[in-house]
Order: C-alpha cells, then structure tokens, then sequence
C-alpha cells in the first residue's frame, strides 16, 4: 500500500446506519481536517491530467474540485442538483436504487473542445458520475477522465463509465 492509500484510509472514519440502516457511510470529514492529507489529495488530483476545467459534483466533490482547480491553475465547475443554478441549465436524470435524481451544469460553464476533470469524494453505483460525464458530453467538452478519493469496488460503479479513465486515489 502506498503511503498516500494509507494517508487516505487512515483518515476516513466508517459511520454504521448512515444515512439509513444497513449503510456503512464514508466520512471523509477526518480527511479534510487534516491539512497534510488534504493537501497531499490535492496535489495528487492536480497533478493527473492537463485540463481547461475541473468539474466538481455536488456536494462533497466540491470540496476536492475546487482547490484541486486552483492547484492545476483551471476553472472550476459545480454540477448540481436540479434547481441550484441560477442561470440557464443542461440537465441530466440517471437511476438510482429507488427513484431517480436530475443534476445540471450551467449551459455557458464549458466551451466546446476544453479538456474536463470530473472530481467526486466517492464512486458507488457510478450513476451520478455517468449522469456527470454525458452532461459534460453534451457541451461540447472533452471527459479527459474520473478522479475520485474513493471508489466502493463492490457496488460495480465503474461498469457505468465504459469509455472514460477512472482514477481511484483508494479502492476498496
């Protein structure tokens, strides 16, 4: 295990029955209190892939995509939930376990031929990512890849984003 892996998963608390019974959520909380580890998550992010832009996906990827935006001297674009942004919108809806949920992108955030980061905390089922990458996709832009701190290899998210580069900083 690498020492930036160990940095990581030392840092991430488990938190049983959250948010509903049965569920053993990630906290990365710990993590970004801590100004190494974080530091040292940035740094590896922005170091990946020279881009035009680093999409951050509501609401924890926020959190990683903008300082990793500022380190690789890129903008930064939030995608979120149906209804947050202000100004006129693309918008994608995608399955989830029961239901579904639409995200947006501001119509205007990516010009055709940029060169996209997509930056989320964790990759689960990979819905939102794949909603992420086709909203992307529509603009013009080009998904250069998925970076994400976590991926949850047993919840088979990364069958969902066929076609794109994955980066996982941890699997487990």
């Amino acid at each position: 295990m690498s020492e930036l892996n160990s940095l990581i998963l030392e840092r991430i608390r488990d938190v049983p029955d959250y948010p509903k019974q049965g569920i053993q959520f990630k906290d990365i909380t710990p993590l970004l209190a801590d100004p190494v580890a974080m530091a040292a998550v940035v740094d590896e992010l922005a170091g990946l892939y020279q881009v035009d832009k680093i999409v951050g996906i509501e609401a924890r990827g926020f959190i990683l995509a903008a300082p990793v935006a500022y380190r690789a001297g890129a903008g930064f674009v939030p995608v979120r939930k149906k209804g947050k942004l202000p100004a006129e919108t693309l918008e994608e809806s995608y399955d989830l376990e029961y239901g579904s949920a639409t995200i947006e992108v501001h119509r205007d955030a990516l010009a055709p031929g940029e060169r996209v980061l997509v930056i989320d905390d964790v990759l689960a089922t990979g819905g939102t990512a794949a909603a992420t990458v086709e909203l992307v996709r529509r603009t013009g832009a080009e998904v250069v890849a998925v970076a994400v701190l976590m991926e949850l290899a047993f919840l088979g998210g990364r069958e969902r984003l066929t076609g794109v580069p994955l980066h996982s900083l941890v699997i487990v």
